[in-house]
């Protein structure tokens, strides 16, 4: 299991969904809302964490159980995502533009060098974090944590 520092906050009690688990969510295609999370107990929490999610096997399996667990709190299936199946993240090569620039915007340039040494998950988080969507605000812990500044 990997949880990050600037994710400290809420890990023991795992009232957040952390990043392995919303990078799951995206490799098998769920939409989870928080909401959501917040009704599962906390074995099931738990039990997202710790459940692989790398083959397409255990893609499927992952899917699965989750959304049997929405159904069984909610009544309905949580929504789906489509699958890229060229996530950003795992390329190491390219570092996505709305990253870039949420970078550029703490003062920070990365280098393909730089990115091409973060782990998929960290990469991950970097994409995620910089979306204006997302609340921006470990956007620059997590890259003092990764080693992008010092």
């Amino acid at each position: 299991m990997t949880f990050f520092q600037f994710e400290a906050d809420f890990v023991d009690t795992l009232r957040c969904i952390p990043m392995q688990v919303r990078l799951k969510l995206d490799t098998c295609g769920v939409k989870l809302k928080l909401s959501h999370w917040h009704q599962l107990d906390d074995y099931e929490r738990k039990t997202l964490v710790e459940m692989p999610c790398n083959t397409t096997q255990e893609s499927q399996g992952y899917s699965e159980y989750l959304q049997g667990l929405i159904v069984e709190k909610t009544g309905h299936k949580a929504g789906e995502l489509e699958i890229d199946p060229h996530p950003a993240w795992t390329n190491d090569q390219e570092i996505p533009p709305t990253t870039e620039n949420k970078a550029a915007e703490c003062g920070v340039t990365i280098g393909v060098e730089q990115w091409k040494n973060l782990t998929p998950l960290q990469r991950f988080a970097l994409i995620k974090l910089s979306r204006p969507s997302h609340e921006n605000k470990n956007f620059y812990p997590a890259l003092k944590e990764f080693g992008l500044i010092n």
